[in-house]
């Protein structure tokens, strides 16, 4: 649920594009949506980023709407939760042998693990631990 409105007084609508206003050079500069709140920027809905007036002798860069967007929010979500896995976990250890450690991860079965965490609709999985020969 997005909890984002636009930055205008009373304008209940979607925030589609982040407005940024760089002074040293007299640019505001409106581009996609922002992943994060930043301070010093407004989220814009698609009617007031079309109205949008700067002051004179200033410039008005407009970026397009970055539509892989949504793309990369999941794919830092998927980072994201990686990452809080990989800390909560045991850390894995390298082996001596840099070509074995590459080996064992190719022959390591597709489609079979153990579910360790989740966040939303993402999933992580680790392999089954394998059995070592004896030797």
């Amino acid at each position: 649920m997005n909890t984002r409105c636009c930055s205008r007084t009373a304008c209940k609508q979607p925030p589609v594009y982040t407005l940024t206003y760089i002074y040293r050079d007299s640019t505001a500069v409106l581009g996609p949506l922002a992943a994060y709140v930043e301070p010093h920027c407004y989220d814009l809905c698609e009617k007031h980023a079309a109205r949008l007036v700067v002051p004179r002798g200033w410039d008005v860069v407009r970026l397009p709407p970055d539509p892989a967007q949504e793309r990369a929010d999941d794919l830092e979500a998927l980072a994201n939760v990686v990452r809080e896995a990989g800390r909560a976990g045991p850390a894995r250890t390298a082996t001596a042998g840099g070509a074995a450690g590459q080996a064992q991860a190719v022959t390591d079965p597709v489609g079979q693990g153990v579910e360790v965490g989740r966040r939303g609709h993402l999933r992580v999985v680790r392999s089954a631990p394998t059995a070592q020969p004896e030797s």
